[in-house]
């Protein structure tokens, strides 16, 4: 019934810049939180930034100052403004968003998009 979808990874120069976008599909969905995740070969799934449905916005370290996180409710879709990109930004992002159907009850479903590799030379 639900559906992530994530465009805008691609191979870009240290100093570059990309912005990418995740659309959650699905009838009468209500999204609480929205977010990015990345994993870089070799290493952990790490929390890049999160946003909640208020607009309320958390960074990893590593990001804060260079990414900005948004959301369009509108169209369920969550960004990931990405500047001044280092080659340890190469990873692959995953798009993440927690959110209930109009027949659930107190809980929140899980989902995950399939990724999108970013590639940053130096």
């Amino acid at each position: 019934q639900v559906q992530l979808v994530e465009s805008g990874g691609g191979l870009v120069q240290a100093g570059g810049s990309l912005r990418l976008s995740c659309t959650a599909s699905g009838s009468s969905i209500t999204i609480s939180v929205m977010g990015w995740y990345r994993q870089a070969p070799g290493k952990q799934r790490d929390l890049v930034a999160t946003v909640a449905s208020g607009g309320s916005a958390n960074y990893a370290d590593s990001v804060k100052g260079r990414f900005t996180i948004s959301r369009d409710n509108a169209k369920n879709t969550v960004y990931l403004q990405m500047n001044s990109l280092k080659p340890e930004d190469t990873a692959v992002y995953y798009c993440n968003s927690k959110l209930r159907l109009p027949s659930d009850k107190g809980f929140l479903r899980n989902y995950w998009g399939q990724g999108t590799q970013v590639t940053v030379s130096s």
